[in-house]
């Protein structure tokens, strides 16, 4: 069976993430989302609100499964024997930063990581971009599944 790990702090999750997890999903047997749990980062949603709406907006590709993990992503995958992560690519920039973290994730525990090119439709979005959007009172509809869209909205107007 083939396996791969599409790792992320998803806070939220976009149509941008949900673009590179559809594509892995026609190209891998099982797609395991993992949500990391980041104890040094302000998350807008607990980690569990987090995999909780990527599970539901990813039911419908059947083999997509969410985890949560803490810690090396490659300690991840070799727990979890899987041998490759893949990762989105929105512009230039994203590849300086993935390609040191690629080459270090094969030097520690021999783990491959597919960088896939980001719908250019998409390639703007990140969830600090949803947010502050958001927060300001504009419309990401379109952006992130109609359910974030409505989570972000409730949880942002919680907080001012």
């Amino acid at each position: 069976m083939r396996r791969v790990v599409c790792p992320g702090s998803f806070d939220p999750v976009t149509n941008g993430h949900l673009d590179i997890i559809s594509r892995a999903s026609r190209l891998y047997d099982e797609v395991v989302v993992a949500v990391l749990i980041n104890k040094s980062k302000k998350s807008l949603f607990t980690v569990e609100e987090r995999a909780e709406m990527i599970a539901e907006v990813t039911a419908e590709y059947g083999n997509v499964t969410v985890d949560t993990f803490y810690g090396l992503t490659v300690d991840y995958c070799r727990e979890q024997d899987i041998p490759v992560i893949v990762r989105g690519l929105r512009a230039v920039s994203d590849y300086e930063y993935e390609l040191q973290m690629a080459q270090m994730n094969h030097r520690i525990a021999g783990v491959e990581t597919l960088f896939m090119a980001t719908n250019p439709e998409y390639a703007f979005l990140s969830s600090s971009l949803m947010k502050e959007v958001v927060r300001f009172g504009g419309d990401i509809s379109g952006l992130v599944p109609d359910s974030v869209h409505d989570r972000l909205v409730a949880r942002l107007r919680e907080r001012d």
